[in-house]
């Protein structure tokens, strides 16, 4: 069964239209000189716009005089033809001033949302979907782009127009103004409440779904060879099939929903058109109204049923804007799980001596601690082993060092300086990690390796690759160091990947080594090759084995018997198996699996 964020959870989570508006506005205010700048030229286009009904009229008066009159026909002329103008042409001017300002804040939206996102925890990573993530950071840039539009570009301009032609009327005809300001403020209000309270919810949910859509496809075509490895592909199209059976319910909903709005739209329009006409029809038959007066009725009609239709449509796209956007505008307002303190320092050990010092943890949905008042200190320079069963904490040893997570008591140190007071960024480049299962990124091979510098030069690359004995294989590849890996290295084999990682923890010359089994995906031969290429790193390093398999680990200096959180054995080697006790049993299965 799929596993998904709690929809109750979900919706306490959702931020209100304001909210998400207020993070908009957080950008604009970056740009203050440029945002007023637009503002300013469409405030003087949309002064423009208004007098274009009122500059039809001139014509259509001139031309009812007769050809007497031509002289004035054509001043008339001119006056419309230049209020039109200068409206385009202003118009135009600040959709040039507005491009930048989007493009600007487009960038700074998706980028402080990776930035955010790459601040929380592993927790927190552990508990989300990436593709789904990617997908709300992607989708939020180009709602922005519908918010930004719909706001500054067409409501806004589209509220003066409205409710300046009516008032214009107004002072004309006091009835049919006050008719077109009320028709006006009742579509308008039916657009925001429709928008807020009929249709937002059906749209979060469809947004939603459309997440899990990303979430889904990235899960299962990132898994392309666990799928095919087990024949699984009717499998995966049936799982993404309910997915997208999902998005369609509730996107059909959704949709229906703007359908029944654009209809209640639509009735209005035809009211206010019917409303004007006739009322000026009626002005006429009394001799209330010119002919030039029926033009510029007919014109501002005109004008603001465009505008009407626009600001029905912009409201929807507003709206649709408004909740593409809200995932990353509540990303923003929520805090990393692991922070540094103001002002933290950068990590400055070289020695690579660890303490521990009353620790206590829990993983957030444990019942019970991994460690409880955990004490332990590792010599600079020691190279430490961590055995026993699944769950005993051997990992969380390590990623307690690293500060993946932040203690409930007690404190760690490395070199003298507690890890909790200083930048997790510089402690965490000073601690080199091969793990069981290396993920490398798309792409080439010298980028991967010079991950853990990437200010070193080609001939450091190749000697670091040499060392972790990878040299050999690289070459052989066409391209060479500049061949493509694949998602997470899917093109290499397990051996491959795990030399490359081996090859970037060289290139770190961090004091503090951690090897998570680091030989285990190796050939024989390779094998004892690595393990030569393992014990040269290791030389003057702080190091720490979490060993799986026990052969790996006979020259460690200590090696700690982990059960329970809690170290029930320590010594080396042939005392452990002398002490006939936990460490004993593990070696007679090990040697019996061997």
């Amino acid at each position: 069964m799929e596993q998904y964020e709690d929809d109750e959870v979900a919706r306490k989570r959702v931020l209100t239209n304001g909210q998400v508006l207020a993070f908009i506005a957080r950008f604009w205010s970056r740009r203050r000189g440029l945002f007023t700048l637009t503002i300013v030229l469409y405030l003087a286009a949309v002064a423009f716009e208004l007098m274009v009904p009122r500059a039809s009229k001139g014509p259509v008066d001139a031309a009812v005089q007769g050809p007497a009159h031509v002289a004035t026909a054509w001043r008339a002329w001119a006056f419309f033809l230049g209020v039109y103008v200068a409206f385009f042409v202003l118009r135009n001017l600040a959709i040039r001033a507005w491009n930048p300002m989007s493009a600007h804040t487009m960038r700074e939206m998706t980028n402080e949302g990776f930035i955010r996102v790459q601040s929380f925890s592993s927790d927190w990573h552990g508990d989300t979907f990436a593709g789904a993530t990617v997908r709300r950071l992607s989708r939020a840039m180009w709602g922005y782009d519908l918010v930004a539009d719909a706001l500054v570009l067409w409501i806004m301009p589209a509220l003066i127009i409205l409710f300046g032609l009516s008032i214009q009327m107004m002072l004309r005809w006091p009835l049919i103004g006050a008719f077109s300001t009320g028709m006006v403020t009742l579509y308008v209000a039916s657009n925001i409440l429709f928008s807020n309270y009929y249709v937002r919810n059906a749209n979060m949910r469809s947004v939603a779904m459309d997440s899990r859509i990303g979430g889904a496809l990235a899960d299962s075509i990132s898994s392309n060879p666990v799928v095919k490895s087990f024949g699984a592909e009717a499998r995966e199209e049936a799982r993404i099939a309910r997915v997208t059976s999902d998005w369609q319910k509730a996107t059909i909903v959704t949709w229906n929903r703007y359908t029944d709005v654009w209809l209640v739209q639509n009735l209005l329009l035809a009211a206010l058109q019917a409303g004007l006409t006739g009322l000026l029809v009626d002005r006429w038959a009394h001799g209330g109204a010119s002919a030039g007066d029926v033009a510029f009725v007919i014109a501002t009609f005109l004008v603001m049923s465009g505008y009407l239709r626009n600001i029905g449509e912009n409201i929807r796209m507003l709206q649709r804007g408004l909740a593409d956007v809200e995932d990353v505008a509540r990303y923003s307002r929520t805090e990393p799980q692991v922070a540094d303190i103001p002002g933290a320092p950068e990590f400055t050990g070289q020695r690579g001596e660890i303490v521990f010092e009353g620790v206590s943890f829990r993983y957030k949905a444990a019942a019970e601690p991994i460690f409880d008042h955990f004490n332990l200190r590792i010599a600079p320079g020691e190279r430490l082993a961590l055995v026993g069963p699944t769950g005993s904490g051997k990992s969380t040893f390590v990623k307690l060092v690293q500060r993946l997570y932040d203690l409930q008591e007690g404190r760690i140190f490395i070199d003298g300086q507690d890890i909790a007071e200083m930048q997790q960024g510089s402690l965490r480049r000073n601690i080199a990690l091969v793990p069981q299962d290396p993920a490398l990124f798309h792409r080439t091979i010298a980028e991967n390796i010079a991950y853990a510098r990437p200010d070193a030069t080609p001939d450091e690359i190749v000697l670091a690759a040499k060392r972790a004995r990878a040299h050999a294989f690289i070459a052989a590849l066409p391209k060479g160091y500049e061949t493509l890996v694949g998602e997470r290295g899917v093109k290499l084999s397990g051996g491959e990947r795990q030399r490359v990682a081996i090859a970037r923890a060289f290139l770190a010359d961090a004091p503090i080594l951690v090897l998570d089994e680091a030989t285990s995906s190796l050939d024989v031969e390779t094998e004892a090759k690595v393990q030569a290429a393992t014990e040269e790193l290791m030389v003057g390093r702080t190091t720490m084995v979490i060993a799986h398999r026990l052969s790996t680990i006979r020259g460690a200096d200590r090696i700690l018997v982990f059960q329970n959180g809690r170290v029930i054995e320590e010594g080396r080697h042939a005392e452990l198996v002398a002490m006939r006790g936990a460490y004993a049993r593990l070696h007679a299965v090990t040697m019996g699996a061997d």
